[in-house]
């Protein structure tokens, strides 16, 4: 029978017995078992699979041949997948450029399959005219975070729950939380860890060099079942659906708002000025911010955010009286 194994275990397995099979055309089904270190039953399993895989149209000639009815394997229409790989010369440098970040990251390091994948792939470059030699990743941590780092690798090998003492920018507060961890992840050049947060009851990233105290605690930190990774990509931003959306008018002076912070949409004018959307979950942060720009940002929608975000700028200007 089929021992049971991950989709990836299975590819990896598809994509080396394919280039085997073609080059032993008719072998032995017994014999490709043997040498391939599966069951007959798995080789059958597989090639039933390959049957209905191919190129894209999904027309009969777009799908591999195979076919193993006499006790023999024949594999047709798979040159593709036997073709050596080739890469371009982009492709080379993003490899080499994602190996050495995985090689530089805290907690990782360089391994030997790392280093023996590099050694390759820089071989192959410069061979190629590829200047691999010019290619550096510096992924560097102060010591604070670095001590940080030291602390979640800790507690996630245990798993252990662990206590911090975390600011939030944007609220302007300092809040306690039991966190257990899931990962580090690096997003927009900075470091955050992410993990179970038992006050919020959900997912959360916490960003290292804003983690003013951390201490690994004697408790299970195994995250609940429902807790799953976010799809962070490259931004450590995920909006939500009860987010706000706001609308506000930027002078030119105040254009650093839009490269400073997530937005879903920015128009530039002519003038340098600028209308943009951005979605909130606390709106009074943006009435903050309007506040900070001292008239270069004005709220225009939603309307009452707009209009208690005027109330509170006139509030604040009766306490200094003009002369």
């Amino acid at each position: 029978m089929s021992v049971p194994e991950t989709a990836t275990q299975r590819l990896s397995r598809l994509l080396t017995m394919v280039p085997w099979l073609l080059n032993r055309q008719g072998v032995d089904i017994e014999e490709a078992a043997r040498d391939l270190g599966v069951s007959q039953e798995q080789i059958v399993d597989d090639l039933q699979l390959l049957f209905v895989c191919g190129t894209p149209g999904h027309y009969p000639d777009d799908l591999i041949e195979a076919s193993w009815e006499d006790g023999r394997v024949h594999v047709g229409n798979a040159k593709e997948i036997a073709r050596p790989l080739r890469l371009g010369r982009d492709e080379a440098l993003a490899l080499i450029v994602a190996l050495r970040a995985l090689a530089a990251t805290p907690g990782v390091g360089a391994s030997d399959a790392i280093e023996r994948a590099l050694a390759k792939l820089e071989d192959a470059a410069e061979a190629g005219g590829v200047a691999a030699g010019q290619v550096s990743v510096s992924l560097e941590v102060g010591e604070s975070e670095q001590q940080r780092l030291e602390q979640i690798r800790e507690a996630l090998a245990g798993p252990h729950r662990v206590h911090l003492r975390h600011y939030n920018a944007t609220r302007d507060e300092t809040t306690e939380r039991d966190v257990d961890p899931m990962r580090v992840v690096s997003l927009e050049g900075r470091w955050y860890l992410e993990g179970w947060c038992h006050r919020a009851q959900d997912v959360r990233l916490f960003r290292l060099d804003r983690i003013e105290d951390l201490a690994v605690l004697d408790e299970d930190g195994t995250p609940p079942e429902r807790a799953r990774p976010r799809a962070t990509g490259s931004t450590a931003f995920q909006g939500s659906p009860q987010d706000v959306l706001v609308e506000l008018e930027l002078a030119p002076r105040a254009a650093w708002v839009a490269e400073n912070f997530p937005m879903e949409s920015v128009e530039r004018r002519d003038d340098g000025s600028l209308r943009v959307t951005l979605r909130a979950a606390d709106p009074a942060w943006v009435q903050r911010l309007v506040w900070r720009l001292g008239g270069a940002g004005t709220v225009t929608s939603p309307p009452e955010l707009a209009a208690e975000t005027r109330a509170g700028a006139d509030l604040a200007l009766q306490f200094y009286p003009l002369h």
